[in-house]
């Protein structure tokens, strides 16, 4: 199994150097790839793009883009070149978004978020594999007068949605090569999750989809593990009170986000990140592994390294 990590969060920004710095760090603890957030603040493929090229070896990716806001056309653009930029080594990772983020920060109404999930990448796929489209749909269109493939850009952008509900992975299993999962822990993603998603992909005449399953976690001592945890409860509240979620959480038999974060000593981490791969996950990426400070973080990645390379 491969691991990575994600490399700053709404909470937490690096400058493009430190960020650099952070993503040499993680290749050399051996961990496979290193992923950003797209907030409102840096442009993730394009940082993905900078680290990428600055740092051979490792694979970026973003997770994730929200459809709402943004034009395949331009998305393809970005992707894109983040991949000539990488030498094939960029993940593009799309998603619905939320209602309040897409209506404060766009004035986007957010309506028929799967339909617009559908159209977009359906109008998408063409672009990445052959730098040509002509897809008029319902909620968008989007034709290229003349190519939009970019030099080097090569082999297509790997697609993912951050998908949990039974509609996005329905599309998602039709049309992309696979999803990014967040606190969804080992039972959702057993019980709900992977089969739908893999049964969708097999109706569609689709390989099995990738399983990149996002985990906050870190390794830490047995005495700090509840300071941990409750900084954890803050950390992710607010993902309490966004539907999708919410159902991810009750559906992993948690009441509580915090509760689905992996925190204790080298023994219980690898063992979560067992259950992780058990449940069918093909790549666990941790996310928060900064929560308790730079020492636990180091030793996080280290474990997770460890882990990636045997």
């Amino acid at each position: 199994m491969t691991l990575g990590v994600t490399l700053g969060s709404t909470a937490v920004q690096h400058t493009i150097d430190s960020t650099v710095r952070l993503a040499r760090e993680a290749r050399d603890a051996g961990l496979h790839s290193a992923w950003f957030g797209q907030t409102f603040a840096y442009d993730s493929p394009s940082l993905a793009a900078i680290v990428g090229r600055e740092v051979p070896g490792l694979q970026v990716g973003t997770s994730a883009i929200p459809v709402f806001g943004r034009h395949p056309l331009l998305v393809s653009s970005q992707a894109q070149t983040a991949q000539a930029a990488t030498g094939g080594r960029y993940h593009l990772g799309l998603a619905l978004g939320t209602k309040h983020l897409t209506e404060t920060g766009f004035g986007l109404p957010y309506e028929r978020p799967i339909g617009l999930l559908r159209e977009f990448l359906t109008a998408l796929r063409p672009l990445l594999e052959t730098g040509s489209a002509d897809f008029h749909g319902e909620l968008l269109t989007a034709t290229t007068p003349y190519s939009a493939a970019v030099p080097g850009a090569r082999p297509p952008v790997p697609i993912l949605v951050a998908a949990m509900g039974p509609q996005a992975l329905r599309v998602s299993g039709e049309l992309a090569d696979g999803i990014l999962p967040f606190l969804a822990g080992p039972r959702a993603l057993a019980e709900h999750i992977v089969p739908a998603v893999t049964a969708a992909a097999a109706g569609a005449g689709r390989p099995a989809p990738r399983i990149v399953a996002l985990v906050p976690g870190v390794v830490t001592t047995k005495a700090e593990a509840g300071a941990v945890r409750e900084k954890a409860a803050e950390a992710l509240a607010l993902y309490e009170r966004i539907p999708s979620y919410q159902r991810a959480i009750e559906r992993s038999g948690a009441g509580r986000a915090a509760e689905l974060a992996v925190i204790g000593d080298e023994e219980t981490v690898a063992e979560e990140v067992r259950r992780y791969r058990e449940a069918g996950a093909t790549e666990v990426v941790f996310t928060a592994t900064e929560l308790n400070g730079e020492e636990a973080r180091v030793r996080t990645w280290k474990l997770l390294g460890e882990l990636s390379r045997g």
